[in-house]
């Protein structure tokens, strides 16, 4: 076997390993400094313009997720994983676009020149967007972020769930949470007491047309 058939099986073990787990066991603890080795691993993902608007709330002490409980509809994960990373989306992230490709160019990725262009037509654009437009951009960067951090977290041998069911206002107030950010998603990590449920998806020729739509 060749070593891009073992990386590619590994790849393919994660994907079909990760399963959206509900049951956590409460003794597993995984340490800040792991946590931001997966937050690491999982900015790497793509974003509009390269602005990254993805801003995370890492939850791990015992009082603040039992604050978060009956925010998140009293859903037991919460309390039981090791942590719940909230991902928000900046709605201003575009403000922070001159330092990113500031970076770009000190890396020797991208001319100054051109960078300083890129940044002004982005910033023009970017600010005259409407709100509901913003918010569709960050959340679709959010989805993006969050799949990956969710992957990297099952190849590191830890479980995860996505929950959209929790009282949004009510956790930005409860977390400081300004208004320039969107709760995207709540991501339960941890370590599986139960394994998740397993499921069964459409099939590819269902799901999927070619050149014009035909399902």
């Amino acid at each position: 076997m060749t070593n891009s058939q073992v990386q590619e099986q590994a790849f393919s073990a994660v994907i079909r390993e990760r399963r959206s787990v509900r049951s956590y066991d409460p003794s597993f603890k995984i340490s800040r400094e792991d946590i931001n080795a997966l937050l690491g691993d999982a900015i790497l993902a793509p974003s509009s313009s390269n602005l990254q608007p993805w801003r995370f709330l890492v939850i791990d002490s015992e009082e603040q997720k039992q604050k978060l409980l009956p925010i998140a509809f009293n859903q037991q994960q919460v309390a039981d994983a090791s942590a719940v990373i909230a991902v928000l989306g900046d709605l201003e992230s575009y403000t922070l676009a001159e330092m990113i490709y500031g970076r770009t160019v000190d890396a020797g990725f991208m001319p100054a020149d051109t960078a300083k262009a890129y940044v002004e037509r982005m910033v023009g654009m970017y600010s005259s967007l409407s709100s509901e437009v913003k918010s569709k951009i960050v959340a679709t960067d959010g989805g993006l972020v969050s799949m990956q951090l969710m992957l990297a977290a099952r190849a590191r041998g830890w479980d995860t769930v996505p929950m959209g069911g929790y009282d949004a206002a009510k956790f930005k107030e409860t977390f400081g949470v300004g208004e320039r950010y969107l709760p995207i998603m709540l991501i339960a990590v941890g370590k599986a007491l139960n394994p998740g449920r397993q499921t069964v998806r459409l099939a590819v020729e269902e799901v999927t047309s070619y050149n014009e739509m035909t399902n």
